[in-house]
């Protein structure tokens, strides 16, 4: 299982992941931290597994194989005019495609709007919903799921996804990844904020 204590221990972060929720099993992590009113800000919540994983335009995210790969959401409160924020998908997936390059040096392709693709085949995704009121995001909801070590696929997709190890015959830790990803990106997200 994703060690919480290896993840903070890699944070240089202010706000991301000083709140960390790992649960066995659950619909969505999407799901979940959108449902939670009185969450703190940062709040990071992974799942080794999601029943009911959501991708863009209402499609399934899967993420059924147990202890291999990464599903998560985090949230932030920006308080500022929503169009700061037009460009945030490609932000985040420049963030995913800087940490396996720096910790791994792989190389990832981005599929814009929100998929991360390895020699062609979708690896991971990325999906930000917002609260809007009165032009002002409230609150910010960015659910990322990566294929890290998952070697099997379901016939449906096997075609069109793979992961991290069938493409790079690399194993990777979990735990980095999700730390780099998250101190990346609220260094790009704090500039936003400022600029």
């Amino acid at each position: 299982m994703i060690d919480k204590k290896i993840i903070k221990s890699k944070l240089t972060t202010k706000i991301l992941g000083r709140n960390i929720d790992i649960y066995d099993i659950i619909d969505s992590t999407q799901t979940k931290i959108k449902k939670e009113e009185n969450i703190k800000e940062g709040t990071v919540i992974i799942a080794e597994e999601q029943t009911k994983g959501k991708g863009t335009h209402g499609r399934v995210w899967f993420t059924d194989s147990k202890y291999k790969n990464i599903a998560m959401s985090f949230v932030l409160f920006p308080n500022c005019n929503v169009n700061k924020f037009k460009s945030l998908t490609l932000i985040i997936a420049n963030c995913i495609t800087e940490t396996f390059l720096k910790l791994y040096n792989i190389k990832l392709d981005i599929k814009v709007p929100n998929d991360i693709m390895a020699n062609s085949r979708k690896i991971g995704g990325i999906l930000t919903e917002t609260r809007i009121q009165n032009e002002e995001v409230k609150r910010l909801y960015i659910g990322i799921g990566i294929n890290i070590l998952q070697e099997k696929f379901n016939d449906n997709i096997k075609d069109i996804a793979s992961s991290i190890y069938n493409e790079f015959n690399i194993k990777c830790s979990r735990e980095d990844i999700i730390a780099s990803i998250l101190n990346i990106f609220e260094t790009k997200y704090l500039k936003i904020l400022e600029d």
